[in-house]
């Protein structure tokens, strides 16, 4: 057994110590390229780069012919001349022949490559909505976060997926209004660099809230050139942005932008909407590839809203589809970001990737979902309303270790985020001004301490992923309308293993297994008022499936998968009450495809089937509501050389029940929206078009019990949000 240990330990010094050859891919603007995939012509192996644009080839020698290609980019023969080689690839109009499917666990980045170059995103709210099978709803004039399914989840504003910005936290934990609200207006879509999500709870990297999934953007560090754009349209809704580069060489890159927006809406109410983004962003280059990234970004919005709305009003003619009961509902928020991100080289084969960050958060809601329900007088409208500051980090060492012809990249890291949140507050109100009774008002402060263990193991063609994360949580709360100054406190962890296998028995196909447990933390409320019980309940699930691509502009993705979720309970911040919902379990199935059609037009088409049901209630009676079943979505872009690009594409959100029972069913809607634009040297004049059938259709739906002024008794029926009519708007841009 000593012989055996020794072999080992000597074979696997011999790999780390043995002369390898080392490279780094980027594109012209100095940016590391990830997944470029690496053919060595002689011995017939590929590899591919990692998150910092390197790789690694251990059977390699001096002038070996390497076929260095990615998507976009064209490809390149390089000779091997050099152990440290640096290689530079010019971009060039995407084509999907060129597309490898590589050994990466993050291999579903691949078809969120391709929609963004194929389909930019035009809008905030589309940026959710590049992740296949995701979709969204917005109920609150526009400034409010979306309401978001995926999976055969409600997952109301966040509760089961796991949203950052470059590393830095979107979901806010024990929000006034619910938990893991992520509100991703922030964001000004221009800035986006690429998208990163996987469906599950697979990533050791992600920890809380990821159990549908995860989304994980990533902003520019480098802009291709300064520009400015205007859009105006129907509804008096009017947009201007600017990006400008103040530096952009081989040592430092700057940039700042700015995006404005405003709209009445189409409501009969005018929205009175207006919104505004600041982002600055500097990134130094530093030797043996080092970097620094600094971001600050700011973001305050303002808006009056027209809730959801009775069916039975419109019915009765009381009010238009786009009328409402309570015009006075609205809100403002807003959050001030600092981001801060170092990559550190400690050698060849080893680098530390270090993000610390700061959040400034205010929130103030006004709502009337049950309209002269509880108060036959002022009416029901509610105040939700909070300060919070965020802090955290997270240190993350990545390291290349070999097996003999094998090789280990290790990822070990350690983290801390704490969520400091003042005055979080629901309150009956009226008008917005008056507050008649105060029903919750406390502190919070949540404190989430963790550390996780992943290593890809790839022996031969097979990847393996075994990973281990710990959380532990401490919950505190004050509650202010106590007769008494007392904190309440918890503390909880939770350990979640994960294990993935990948197989790529060449570079037009992979088959996948993942197998993860993860976990949403509930409401730190919820969590002490419980006495701890139910504080961080665990999902379990298994995804099967391939990425093939059958033909060489044909790429396929599909999956079968099952997630099991320990308990669906969470804080219900409108009614300020805990439901807990019990156990469930998911199963479905996830097919995509991606194709080109000759040089310019591409298609794309995703489709869900969804079975979820609550495993502790009788048969009948034991429904998800409001949770997707069928999901698709399709569309077809032309990118011509002429300057033209145009695109086309549809949604469809299937019938889904809305109580437990499916006696109230949410109607599914079908929407398609197009555009077209055409670049002229450095201008670029462009049509936006929503809903161009002017498809009357319900964006969010709840079964909801209300009363109206004059009514005896309450009713129990669809409320809803209405989606935009036909909706139009012209857009210039000028890059300099």
């Amino acid at each position: 057994m000593h012989k055996i240990f020794t072999s080992a330990l000597c074979l696997l010094t011999l790999g780390v110590s043995a002369q390898q050859y080392n490279g780094t891919v980027y594109d012209r603007e100095r940016n590391p390229l990830q997944d470029v995939t690496i053919y060595n012509q002689r011995t017939g192996t590929h590899t591919h780069t990692n998150e910092v644009g390197v790789f690694r080839l251990k059977d390699a020698q001096t002038g070996d012919s390497l076929k260095v290609s990615r998507m976009a980019f064209k490809t390149q023969m390089i000779v091997l001349k050099d152990v440290n080689q640096r290689i530079i690839l010019a971009p060039s109009d995407l084509q999907l022949n060129e597309v490898a499917i590589t050994t990466s666990l993050k291999h579903l980045n691949i078809i969120s490559d391709i929609d963004l170059k194929t389909n930019p995103v035009k809008s905030s709210q589309e940026l959710l909505r590049k992740v296949p099978g995701l979709f969204i709803g917005q109920h609150a004039g526009g400034g409010k976060a979306e309401q978001i399914f995926l999976r055969g989840f409600d997952i109301d504003h966040g509760t089961d997926i796991n949203i950052s910005v470059d590393g830095m936290p979107v979901n806010m934990v024990s929000h006034a209004h619910g938990q893991g609200y992520a509100d991703l207006h922030f964001l000004i879509p221009e800035t986006i660099e690429n998208i990163d999500f996987d469906k599950g709870p697979y990533h050791a990297d992600k920890g809380n809230l990821a159990t549908a999934g995860y989304v994980a953007f990533k902003t520019r560090e480098r802009l291709d050139n300064s520009s400015i754009t205007v859009e105006g349209g129907k509804f008096n809704t009017y947009r201007t942005m600017g990006m400008f580069n103040l530096v952009n060489d081989n040592k430092q890159s700057a940039y700042v932008a700015a995006d404005y927006q405003m709209t009445d809406g189409y409501f009969i109410s005018p929205q009175n909407f207006n919104r505004i983004n600041l982002i600055g962003k500097y990134t130094a280059y530093l030797d043996n590839n080092d970097k620094v990234s600094v971001a600050v970004s700011h973001f305050n919005s303002k808006w009056d809203a027209s809730g959801q709305i009775p069916q039975r009003a419109v019915d009765a003619g009381i009010i238009t589809r786009f009328g409402a009961i309570d015009n006075t509902e609205g809100g403002h928020t807003g959050r001030t970001n600092v981001n801060l991100q170092y990559l550190k080289h400690l050698d060849a084969n080893t680098f530390i990737k270090n993000t610390a960050f700061y959040s400034r958060y205010n929130f103030e809601l006004y709502s009337n979902f049950t309209f002269f329900l509880e108060d036959p007088v002022n009416g029901d409208q509610i105040r939700q309303k909070e300060n919070r500051s965020i802090f955290g980090f997270e240190s993350e060492l990545n390291k290349t270790l070999y097996a003999g012809e094998n090789t280990i990249e290790l990822k070990a890291a350690v983290g801390l985020r704490n969520d400091d949140v003042n005055d979080i507050e629901l309150s009956h109100t009226v008008n917005r001004k008056t507050t008649l009774e105060q029903l919750k008002l406390g502190d919070v402060n949540e404190t989430n301490l963790y550390a996780y263990v992943s290593a890809d193991y790839k022996l031969g063609k097979w990847l393996i992923n075994p990973a281990v994360r710990v959380d532990h949580f401490k919950f505190d709360y004050v509650d202010k309308l106590a007769a008494t100054y007392a904190t309440q406190s918890q503390g909880k962890s939770i350990v979640s293993p994960k294990l993935n296998f990948l197989f790529n028995p060449n570079d037009k196909i992979q088959y996948f297994l993942k197998l993860g447990k993860g976990f949403h933390s509930n409401d730190t409320r919820v969590v002490v008022e419980q006495k701890g019980l139910s504080t961080l309940p665990a999902a379990y699930g298994a995804d099967l499936g391939m990425i093939w691509k059958p033909v060489s502009k044909l790429v396929v993705n599909t999956a079968v998968w099952y997630l099991y979720l320990q308990q669906e309970f969470v804080y219900v911040g409108d009614a300020g009450i805990v439901e807990p919902s019990g156990k469930t379990s998911r199963k479905g199935i996830d097919v995509g495809a991606r194709y080109q059609l000759g040089k310019w037009i591409f298609i794309n088409g995703d489709f869900t089937y969804t079975h979820g049901r609550a495993t502790e209630e009788a048969k009948g009676e034991d429904r998800i509501p409001l949770a997707p079943v069928v999901t698709a979505a399709g569309g077809v872009s032309l990118h011509h050389p002429s300057g033209i690009n145009a695109g086309i594409n549809t949604r469809y959100l299937g019938h889904r029940p809305a109580n437990e029972d499916n006696s109230i069913v949410a109607k599914g809607y079908c929407i398609t929206d197009a555009n077209v634009s055409y670049q002229y040297k450095q201008i670029t004049i462009g049509v936006i078009t929503e809903n161009i059938f002017n498809t009357a259709w319900n964006e969010t739906q709840f079964a909801t019990e209300s009363r109206l002024k004059d009514e005896a008794a309450p009713v129990t029926e669809i409320h809803f949000t209405p989606g935009t009519p036909f909706n139009i708007r012209a857009t210039l841009s000028y890059k300099f």
